[in-house]
């Protein structure tokens, strides 16, 4: 293709090409919309399917580890994919009796995430104090700081509710993303 200045290049595809399947598209937004509005109305039960959920996955992955130990006995980290897939049985086991508990304990150590986060953010603003933008950072420093603590202060009820909005949250926002693209893909012609 010709671009005016003598030059052959062809351009890059863009959204445009989804065209034939914005329809598609607008329907997978909706859908992760709808479950996302109705993930916030059960906050709990969200969390404890995502535990369980969880939980299934690990087993999953413990027999994995065990079907691959035992493909080549001469291999001698044999033994330590067994050990290792012991480890994820056993703990896919404990999440899928107590997914509360679990739920708890992974929360636990998210809100101690974001404590950690936020303080490194604030340190770095306060590093970049001279450069454009420090002032966002440690906005985000601050939230991420007040965020783990409300999370940690509220803790073990925080278990209950944390993992489920989040999830809530982010269906949510991939169906936006999606209503979108689609939207804005509906009315272009497809690259060729």
């Amino acid at each position: 293709m010709n671009n005016g200045s003598g030059n052959s290049q062809s351009k890059p595809r863009e959204f445009s090409s989804f065209n034939p399947q914005w329809g598609w598209l607008l329907a997978l937004g909706i859908i992760l919309l709808i479950m996302g509005f109705a993930g916030l109305g059960m906050v709990a039960g969200l969390t404890v399917i995502s535990m369980l959920f969880f939980g299934v996955l690990l087993i999953i992955g413990g027999v994995a580890h065990i079907f691959y130990a035992f493909i080549d006995k001469k291999w001698k980290g044999s033994l330590w994919h067994a050990l290792l897939a012991i480890l994820y049985i056993i703990g896919g086991i404990i999440v899928i009796y107590d997914p509360i508990l679990a739920s708890a304990i992974i929360t636990v150590i998210l809100a101690c995430v974001f404590i950690v986060v936020g303080i490194t953010r604030i340190f770095m603003a306060f590093k970049l104090k001279k450069g454009s933008g420090w002032g966002w950072i440690i906005v985000s420093g601050i939230a991420s700081l007040v965020l783990g603590l409300i999370i940690l202060y509220q803790w073990p009820i925080s278990g209950l509710w944390f993992i489920g909005l989040f999830i809530a949250i982010e269906l949510i926002m991939a169906g936006w993303s999606y209503i979108f693209i689609a939207l804005s893909s509906r009315n272009k012609t497809p690259s060729p």
